[in-house]
């Protein structure tokens, strides 16, 4: 009689894969933050094109914050995502690919600029919230809720939130109207066993409310691929990704990789590069995303990366033992 093997949990198999998982493109909404969000129309179309043809659930097409904040005139049109500017890329949308904007906590006058969904081509609103913004947060959450659309919370800096506090926010955000809770390791700092571990405490919380748990991971440490894909195995489903991981400083989890690791067979990996070949590659000299050694210095230390991005901008990037000595000084 041959032995009884033992069966995998359905968030850890390996083989097969689990159809409840979404994947959710920011390419433009997080790499905007290299240029302004001042991306040409035909690479906003490229993006979207790509999303629709490789099977990707959800595209962040931009913002929605603050035009007094940010005036326009000195931001692109992806970081307020008005309604005329969505639907210059996409029309009414009709495709099987749902379109997310993302509103900052603090930074978005969400009550008058997120337009009620049944007069948007927007399906979800994502709001991103630092851990002493969580009552504003949750009113955001509640607004976009009412008006119709899904919606997100992004927990940002998470691994800089001590625990008692984590565990109040999410005892209050499960209670909220939020459909997704996403895990958001803000600096790149995070290890797959601190991933582990927040993976069960979002869970212990979420799960037990109906609620899924996403990943959004930062490359700093070149983890950014490898956290998400531990996020996957201990159940998150909903997973964030960029074209070429383009994203702020070090940048996202590549979208080509995460596909080809991703068993679904209604992805497709082919849209995806060609869209890096014809959109995202050649930004490559202008925004310089994506893993660098200030990036590197800015994770170890649990920081966020805004002084890399001007050290990589100043006469004296290539210095790095200039930078790595005035960081841990601060410190």
């Amino acid at each position: 009689m041959s032995e009884q093997q033992p069966q995998a949990s359905a968030a850890g198999q390996w083989v097969s894969y689990r159809p409840e998982i979404k994947v959710l493109d920011c390419t433009i909404r997080d790499g905007g933050l290299m240029n302004d969000h001042r991306f040409s129309d035909e690479t906003v179309r490229g993006v979207y094109d790509a999303c629709v043809q490789a099977g990707v659930d959800y595209m962040e097409i931009g913002y929605i914050n603050s035009r007094e904040q940010f005036p326009p005139g000195q931001f692109g049109p992806w970081k307020h995502s008005q309604e005329h500017d969505i639907r210059r890329i996409v029309g009414d949308n009709d495709s099987p690919l749902k379109l997310s904007a993302m509103a900052d906590a603090e930074k978005s006058d969400y009550r008058e600029d997120i337009l009620p969904c049944s007069e948007s081509v927007l399906d979800m609103i994502r709001v991103a919230t630092y851990i002493h913004q969580i009552p504003l947060a949750l009113d955001m959450i509640k607004d976009a809720h009412d008006k119709g659309y899904e919606t997100s919370l992004n927990l940002m800096a998470l691994s800089t939130v001590p625990e008692r506090e984590l565990n109040e926010a999410l005892h209050l955000v499960a209670r909220s109207e939020v459909e997704v809770i996403c895990i958001v390791d803000s600096f790149g700092a995070l290890y797959g066993e601190q991933i582990d571990d927040y993976m069960d405490k979002f869970s212990s919380y979420a799960l037990a409310a109906g609620k899924e748990v996403g990943m959004h991971a930062h490359n700093n440490r070149q983890l950014a691929f490898a956290n998400t894909i531990q996020a996957t195995i201990r159940g998150a489903n909903r997973l964030d990704a960029s074209m070429a991981g383009l994203g702020r400083g070090a940048g996202n989890c590549p979208m080509e990789l995460l596909l080809s690791f991703l068993h679904n067979p209604k992805f497709r990996l082919r849209p995806v590069l060609q869209c890096v070949q014809h959109h995202i590659e050649p930004m490559r000299e202008q925004l310089k995303w994506g893993f660098d050694y200030p990036y590197l210095i800015t994770g170890v230390l649990n920081q966020h990366p805004r002084s890399g991005i001007a050290f990589n901008e100043s006469r004296h990037r290539g210095d790095i033992i200039r930078f790595y000595d005035s960081l841990e000084h601060e410190e």
